[in-house]
């Protein structure tokens, strides 16, 4: 009996064992199908968990295009930044005959320190941590390849970098508006934030590329496996039609104008007459792309709109000229002085007007009351409206930059179409000023204006862009357009009792222009500010007369000195006519002067610079003790002569100061511009006396006045 239950007991228990074991084996086979079908256990996809673990992907990063000037100059480049690093722990030079970590710290730190902007002391504390290896803060980051090569010149043991990408832009404070600048992603890719950095940001970012393979434990590759790889693309290079020899003369005259005036801003454009193609474009206030010390994020050039005053006055004869081709300004007649409308009045500037006189002489007087007189009896209020839309007024200009505004055109009543007429109550911009004055200068058709001469592909060196004068429609005749060129050539070279431009004429020049002032009107109120300075101060023009090939636009808010515009807009005309060939001042008598085009010397040998310099007569000066040149002024391609002083300057790690006495003010602000030094200016002239002496050493907290 004891053997039967004993034997029924075995079988149940054999029963319940191959039950659990198949019941084990149903739920592994559903578990395999399971895990065939979906290839994820407990919400984790095991191909990829599998590829994390053993495959490694590099991402291999495009190097965004470059900014030239017309010449091929560097205006942004991205270049190596290194950040510096020390290694502290002795068991990095385990099995090395040479230390591969700090030994001597207090040697390192007195050396670190004549290089990097920090203290001995402070340098010292950071190589006392107790760490593998260590930073050095902000002032460690962002190093140049010459502060790299200095410091591997000291020959320390355990200093080491970590190499980076950034952008640079060498000039500094150089065109900043209209080049931009940049910002780093959360993934280390640059994105332009203004100017062309922001407008060709797609063409200039490139695509990254990758090499992904599969690794072991230790993170090595595995012998013989195979690579995928994805090549990257670098970015487009653009060529601005910026020329640096223009833009140099342009951000001299203006930073100087600026501080000699007290103006508010001030912006001042050349542009080639026969393209539209901007020369140069210089805007004070400011900014260093570099360091981002940013106050105003509006490109004046094409994002200022302002209340133009009355360089309107040119336009608004044309539109009567085209309205009236038998129009004539020298013998018709208008009655100056005080004009009545409605319960509005007009009023000259000098409050009484001058009687009655020729439209002529209106115009060179910028009579406003001569224009309330022109449009009632020559322009309707849709001619002079259809006239200012037709030049480009109130609408984009179309120019290659970001964020261009497009002003105000809109007069309804009377008196709003009479002040229209003399600039006041409508808004332009200087991009527009530039494109309407090339009608003038082209025979009464109009060109869009740009700034982008073409793209590159860096790596075939195939051009992908190229731009084209782009001509617009026939907007006056050639019998309005020489009516206006008189006219503008009055205003600068006519008896001074009956222009408001005799300041700005120039012997031998052959400039025409008009001038403009106007009321700044209070955004608040709607009023006009009524200051003795309370006003926007302009110079519109272009030379030669005959045939022009250069037009000048500069203005400047609140100028507490009226010489200051003509002076600047004559120095302008001087530099770029000189350096374009256009006109030649006459050569000193009994001195031969020999005429040159100035060679490319960036990256040559400095004594092989100076043997060629020398072999032609070149009046030169050499900055600093380099072995190689990095720097030039004029630019190459420049025409120059025995008489004008070039600037070499060297790859010399220690900036000293230099003797400036005697240069004129124009040159000594060139020089400390391209040597990074920080100045005062106490002159308006040459230069007779320094606050530092020459052969100083140059620090970050030293500041040069020039008296």
């Amino acid at each position: 009996m004891k053997r039967e239950i004993l034997n029924k007991n075995k079988n149940v228990t054999a029963k319940v064992f191959t039950l659990i074991f198949f019941l084990f084996l149903f739920v592994l086979i559903l578990r395999l199908g399971y895990l065939c079908l979906t290839g994820k256990v407990d919400g984790i996809d095991l191909k990829e968990f599998s590829n994390k673990r053993n495959t490694k992907q590099e991402t291999l990063y495009a190097l965004r295009g470059n900014i030239y000037d017309v010449n091929g100059d560097v205006l942004a480049q991205t270049i190596n930044s290194y950040t510096i690093i020390a290694y502290l722990d002795s068991s990095r030079s385990e099995g090395y005959k040479t230390p591969k970590h700090v030994v001597d710290k207090e040697l390192t730190a007195e050396k670190l320190s004549t290089v990097l902007d920090i203290s001995k002391e402070r340098i010292l504390e950071i190589l006392n941590k107790d760490a593998y290896q260590v930073e050095f803060g902000s002032k460690g980051r962002g190093l140049t390849e010459l502060q790299k090569e200095a410091i591997e010149n000291l020959g320390l043991y355990g200093i080491d970098f970590i190499t980076t990408h950034k952008r640079y832009y060498p000039n500094n404070t150089f065109l900043s508006y209209v080049v931009g600048y940049t910002k780093t992603d959360s993934n280390g890719n640059m994105i332009g934030e203004m100017g062309i950095e922001k407008q060709y940001n797609d063409i200039m970012t490139g695509t990254n590329g990758f090499v992904r393979y599969q690794k072991d434990l230790n993170g090595y590759k595995f012998p013989n496996s195979n690579e995928i790889r994805e090549e990257k693309v670098d970015g487009n290079d653009v060529y601005l039609t910026i020329d640096s020899n223009v833009q140099m003369s342009l951000e001299t005259v203006v930073s100087k104008a600026k501080e000699e005036s007290g103006s508010q801003w001030m912006v001042a454009v050349v542009a080639d007459a026969k393209t539209g193609r901007i020369l140069g474009s210089a805007t004070s206030p400011s900014f260093n792309p570099n360091t981002k010390d940013i106050s105003n994020y509006l490109n004046p050039l094409v994002s200022y709109t302002y209340e133009p005053g009355s360089v309107m006055k040119t336009y608004s004869f044309m539109a009567a000229f085209e309205a009236n081709p038998d129009f004539d300004p020298a013998y018709s007649t208008c009655l100056t002085g005080p004009y009545t409308i409605g319960e509005d009045t007009v009023s000259d500037w000098n409050k009484t007007g001058w009687g009655e006189i020729t439209y002529q002489r209106g115009y060179t007087l910028s009579s406003n009351t001569c224009i309330a007189n022109l449009i009632k009896n020559y322009l309707s209020k849709k001619e002079l409206m259809d006239y200012y839309k037709k030049l480009g007024f109130g609408s984009l200009t179309g120019i290659d930059l970001p964020h261009e505004y497009t002003g105000k055109v809109n007069f309804k009543y009377d008196v709003e179409v009479v002040n229209a007429g003399f600039g006041q109550g409508i808004t332009t911009t200087p991009i527009q000023q530039i494109k309407a004055l090339t009608a003038i200068a082209n025979n009464g058709v109009l060109l869009s204006p740009y700034i982008v001469e073409k793209t590159v592909n860096r790596e075939t060196g195939e051009t992908t862009y190229k731009a084209e004068v782009k001509e617009g429609e026939r907007v006056a005749s050639s019998k309005t357009v020489d009516k206006i060129k008189n006219l503008m050539y009055l205003v600068v070279n006519g008896e001074a009792a009956d222009t408001t431009g005799s300041s700005y004429r120039m012997d031998g020049y052959d400039l025409i222009g008009k001038t403009g002032t106007a009321q700044i009107a209070n955004p608040k109120t709607g009023k006009y500010y009524d200051g003795k300075y309370d006003y926007i101060t302009s110079f519109a023009g272009m030379y030669p007369k005959d045939d022009p090939e250069v037009i000048v636009y500069v203005a400047m808010q609140r100028s507490y000195n009226s010489k200051v515009l003509p002076e600047t807009v004559k120095t302008i005309v001087k530099d770029t006519a000189k350096y374009l060939g256009i006109f030649e001042e006459a050569p000193e008598l009994n001195k031969e002067v020999v005429t040159y085009k100035l060679n490319n010397y960036k990256n040559k040998q400095t004594e092989d610079v100076k043997t060629d310099l020398n072999s032609i007569g070149a009046s030169y000066v050499v900055f600093g003790d380099g072995s190689k040149v990095i720097n030039q002024y004029p630019k190459k391609n420049t025409n120059i002569n025995t008489k004008d002083k070039v600037f070499i300057f060297t790859n010399d790690t220690n900036v000293v100061m230099p003797d400036l006495t005697n240069y004129s003010l124009k040159d000594a602000k060139i020089v400390l511009d391209m040597l990074g030094i920080k100045y005062k200016i106490e002159t308006s002239g040459y230069v007779n006396d320094q606050s530092i002496k020459q052969g100083t050493t140059i620090t970050d907290d030293i500041v040069v006045t020039l008296y």
